[in-house]
């Protein structure tokens, strides 16, 4: 997460470090709750045998944002979003039973999850003048691998990059406060994860290779400043 906390960082002291600029462009603050649609597939490499599997979730989460508005003068936004929590990538545990490689005592129970969490997002947004606007943006998120796996497998943790485009719209609430309406869709990275530990017989470590994708529904509140 290093590249865009350092994005963050210059974004933050640009909004920020000039009281001018706030009252010339104007700042929006807000809270964020979205539908989360997450897919993913994935294929698992194992001593030159492959498993590949399809699994989605749908999960709520929260999130919430920055935005610096009107930039120079024209209909442009940039802003940051956070989802300060995690959400699952399957909507349930995967679990597999696979024959002991000694061919001795009970079979191996093997057990995975994943999760997504530190998700944050860069964006831009254009607006049309009557409420619609689109979205682009730059993602960054950690994938957590949650594995229970008798095969004395392990894997790690990474960082994954996506993009994010959609639409939206944005109406007035009330009391100086605005809410929106979006439709986004986030295209990751291709994933790939070695395991750090292998099964024992078996070389070299095991590859998993993973397409992730998450469709958003959200409904935004913020406060124009």
């Amino acid at each position: 997460m290093k590249k865009i906390k350092a994005i963050t960082l210059v974004f933050l002291l640009a909004l920020f470090g000039s009281s001018q600029s706030l009252a010339e462009y104007g700042v929006t603050v807000g809270i964020t709750g979205s539908m989360a649609m997450i897919d993913a597939s994935g294929t698992e490499t194992e001593g030159g045998e492959s498993t590949s599997a399809e699994v989605s979730n749908s999960a709520g989460v929260g999130s919430i944002f920055v935005e610096y508005n009107n930039i120079m003068g024209t209909a442009f936004s940039l802003g940051i979003d956070h989802i300060p929590g995690s959400a699952d990538v399957s909507s349930s545990l995967k679990q597999r039973q696979d024959a002991n490689p000694n061919g001795e005592g009970d079979d191996i129970t093997n057990k995975a999850q994943a999760e997504i969490s530190d998700h944050t997002t860069i964006y831009a947004t254009y607006g049309f003048g009557n409420g619609a606007y689109v979205k682009l943006g730059y993602v960054e998120a950690d994938l957590n691998t949650l594995e229970t796996l008798g095969s004395g497998s392990k894997y790690g943790n990474v960082t994954v990059d996506g993009i994010e485009a959609g639409l939206g719209v944005e109406f007035d609430a009330y009391a100086g406060t605005v809410g929106r309406l979006e439709l986004t869709h986030i295209a990751y990275d291709d994933i790939s994860i070695s395991s750090s530990v292998a099964r024992a017989g078996v070389s070299p470590n095991n590859l998993i290779e993973a397409d992730l994708d998450v469709t958003r529904f959200s409904g935004s509140l913020g406060y124009k400043f």
